[in-house]
């Protein structure tokens, strides 16, 4: 029996995500957990007149390969993902894992070599997306094992998923079209400063933006969305930053970050867990010291931790930065194969200032900022 939410969920990301079209190639790639996912949207692709291939992924071979192979091995890379990324018009994705803890008792090292074999695909990924022959769009299947480590019952965890996507309403890609108007409002406004300064109980952290450009998250490369980002200038970024929620990298747990940074280096860092992974992590290579993101999270509907990225990062009131690999359609230059996101609180003391202007305080956008700022135009 077909599930409604999932094949709404389907239809949005073929028709508005990525706007699947007649002769399109598409790639559809997800553990297979998700099966039932990547049937759907390749249904929906190929109604849309798309060609699409699929790739199942598994996190117990997964494991295998992290765990037995050599760093020669894990250096290698992906010839498939390669491939496929080199010739796809469209690549969609979603997440979702019988055990997202998969991962916990592999090395740092493991993780760290297959995160430099990636840089063939990642580097390919980055380029396509930035000069806009590829459509991306990254997605959640709800799996059992992304439920318990969410906390909640496979059933509540499938309502929280398809309500954080609107996929409840009416007219899901209305309500979305929604929002994307609203956020343009904010990016008109952030597009011309040059300077953003967070600041909360234990962050102080300044970054350039002059020259950058700020990207609206509305559904077409993350779904379910909500969130503003640009990639800051590379040397800028300055101050001390506290990141509290728990982050999962490579099946493994890091919680309590505090970095500290001068001219856009990272030169201290510690983790209240997983202090030896984060160190691995940013020395994967040259760029991983370096920030590739700066962003504010605009889903209000999305209020609670889950340890998954795809939503924490969008929570409404929240801001997060990602260390490595930039955007280059937001004029980013830095380059690494890590692009890893980072989270802060800012509902209960938090402010962000752009060039002096205080913005945004507690967790929410100012409009009477917004509405002084549009009157002057």
């Amino acid at each position: 029996m077909r599930d409604e939410r999932l094949e709404k969920l389907a239809e949005l990301l073929v028709k508005y995500s990525t706007k699947v079209t007649p002769g399109d190639f598409v790639y559809i790639r997800c553990d297979e957990v998700a099966t039932p996912w990547a049937k759907a949207v390749a249904r929906e692709a190929v109604k849309a007149g798309g060609h699409v291939e699929v790739v199942l992924t598994s996190d117990e071979i997964q494991e295998v390969i992290l765990k037995e192979s050599t760093e020669e091995q894990l250096r290698e890379g992906n010839l498939l993902n390669e491939t496929l990324l080199a010739k796809a018009d469209v690549w969609l994705t979603a997440w979702g894992s019988r055990n997202p803890k998969f991962g916990t008792n592999i090395h740092p090292d493991q993780v760290k070599f297959s995160s430099i074999g990636a840089k063939g695909w990642r580097k390919l990924y980055s380029e396509r997306m930035g000069d806009g022959s590829l459509r991306w769009c990254g997605t959640q299947f709800p799996a059992m094992g992304d439920a318990q480590e969410a906390g909640m019952s496979l059933e509540e965890y499938e309502d929280f998923v398809y309500g954080a996507g609107l996929l409840y309403e009416k007219d899901p890609v209305a309500e979305w079209t929604k929002i994307s108007k609203e956020q343009d409002r904010w990016i008109a406004y952030l597009n011309t400063k040059k300077e953003i300064r967070i600041v909360s109980e234990e962050t102080d952290v300044t970054a350039s933006v002059d020259g950058r450009v700020w990207i609206n998250c509305d559904g077409q490369v993350n779904f379910p969305d909500g969130e503003i980002f640009t990639s800051p200038v590379e040397d800028s970024v300055n101050g001390h930053v506290y990141f509290e929620f728990p982050l999962i990298y490579a099946g493994k747990e890091i919680q309590g970050i505090r970095l500290v940074i001068e001219k856009g280096r990272i030169i201290k860092a510690s983790a209240e867990k997983g202090e030896e992974l984060l160190m691995t992590i940013l020395d994967t290579d040259e760029g991983a010291r370096t920030f590739g993101e700066l962003a504010i999270g605009t889903n209000y509907g999305i209020k609670n931790i889950t340890k998954n990225i795809l939503f924490d990062e969008k929570i409404g009131g929240t801001f997060h930065m990602a260390i490595g690999d930039s955007f280059p359609e937001a004029g980013g230059q830095n380059r690494s194969v890590i692009h890893w996101d980072m989270i802060g609180e800012l509902r209960k003391t938090g402010r962000i200032y752009a060039d002096g202007e205080l913005f945004h305080e507690n967790g929410q956008f100012i409009k009477e900022v917004l509405e002084r700022f549009e009157k002057s135009l």
